[in-house]
């Protein structure tokens, strides 16, 4: 096969899959010629259902339903795509970060169809789905300034190019999206934690609760969530269910997050001023987390403070799914990366492998 024939193509077409945590999906993207994706079909199964009763997600129960599900999923997205497998030009799955009883049926059935087809096949960090994203709707160009916001993630990233990445800060314990699932647990807000705790944070007082802004006069651009998640825990126990008093403290969590990322993200776009030399700032805003609308009209009056543009993907993008997946595909088959039928699926995959580990109780700043 001559890999550099189809990279030559102006429209590549690649089969997108995604089981890394609980939702089982696959995707059919073409790259067209403004250089956005088409999206022949973008299928999502959630399995919320599966792990309501548990309050988070049960890894073997997931990874059961992801091989109950995939292969209906894949044959589904294949067929909403009016597509065939001689016409896909090469296949996608998440090869990590996330649980490897979970990445291993995606990964694994994706290797299969590769070698059955013939076709290349691009094992992706699914942190590099979500830092692509935004293109399959938006043409950017790089460098520009990620702020990955998802249930295991919260960095400030350069985004240099496909595979290339500068990390600025990160979250020295708790991921956000690990923060707001816990808080709804601890108020009984119910499953989806983040999106409940948005919805009922509408119903309270923002201000009736001072909660703690970790680490947020260090220098530099981490960030911290322990502390303020520790905080919510002490005040739950005091409102005795009193669902006014509940509300008002989802409302004062959402708040004190909205301040924590502004403050934190001012100063992530000064850092990324001064390492690029770009007077003009492009932040993209991605993950689970981006979701959250509170957050991105917090983030969107800072870009207008600050002059800088902000782009998030579409709703539907935000979550786990497949389509970044394939996006990242064809994003790194142009680059000629592509990867044997050896990879193996791996629990952490950092973006920038030279930035320090930094998640974990104790760290000196």
């Amino acid at each position: 096969m001559n890999i550099y024939a189809f990279i030559m193509r102006e429209k590549i077409t690649f089969l997108g899959i995604e089981t890394s945590c609980d939702e089982t999906a696959a995707a059919v993207i073409r790259e067209n010629k403004n250089g956005t994706a088409d999206i022949l079909s973008n299928i999502v199964s959630s399995q919320i259902d599966v792990h309501k009763k548990f309050g988070g997600v049960v890894p073997e129960l997931a990874a059961r339903a992801h091989l109950e599900n995939i292969e209906f999923i894949i044959d589904k997205s294949l067929r909403d795509a009016k597509i065939t497998l001689d016409e896909i030009d090469g296949i996608a799955a998440t090869a990590g970060p996330g649980l490897i009883v979970c990445l291993t049926v995606g990964l694994n059935i994706g290797k299969s169809i590769a070698a059955f087809s013939k076709k290349p096949f691009i094992g992706v960090n699914h942190l590099e789905g979500h830092a692509l994203s935004p293109g399959l709707e938006n043409k950017i160009e790089f460098p520009y300034l990620l702020l990955l916001i998802s249930g295991g993630h919260t960095q400030y990233l350069i985004v240099k190019d496909v595979n290339q990445y500068e990390q600025l800060g990160t979250t020295i314990d708790d991921a956000l999206g690990e923060a707001f699932d816990k808080t709804a647990k601890m108020l009984d807000l119910g499953y989806p934690g983040g999106p409940n705790v948005e919805k009922f944070s509408k119903l309270g007082d923002k201000n009736h609760f001072k909660l703690p802004e970790p680490i947020i006069n260090k220098a530099g651009c981490n960030l911290s969530f322990a502390g303020l998640k520790t905080a919510v825990l002490r005040e739950s126990k005091k409102i005795n269910g009193d669902d006014k008093m509940k509300f008002s403290l989802a409302a004062s969590f959402q708040n004190t997050i909205n301040k924590i990322l502004y403050k934190k993200t001012k100063v992530a776009i000064k850092t990324f001023k001064e390492k690029t030399k770009k007077k003009e700032v492009k932040l993209i805003v991605a993950g689970g987390v981006a979701a959250n609308k509170s957050i991105r009209e917090n983030l969107s009056n800072l870009a207008k403070e600050t002059n800088c543009e902000t782009i998030y993907p579409d709703l539907k993008f935000c979550g786990d799914n497949a389509s970044m997946i394939a996006w990242a595909g064809i994003k790194r088959f142009k680059k000629n990366l592509v990867d044997d039928l050896n990879i193996t699926a791996k629990s952490r995959w950092p973006l920038d492998k030279e930035a320090p580990y930094m998640k974990g109780p104790g760290l000196k700043l």
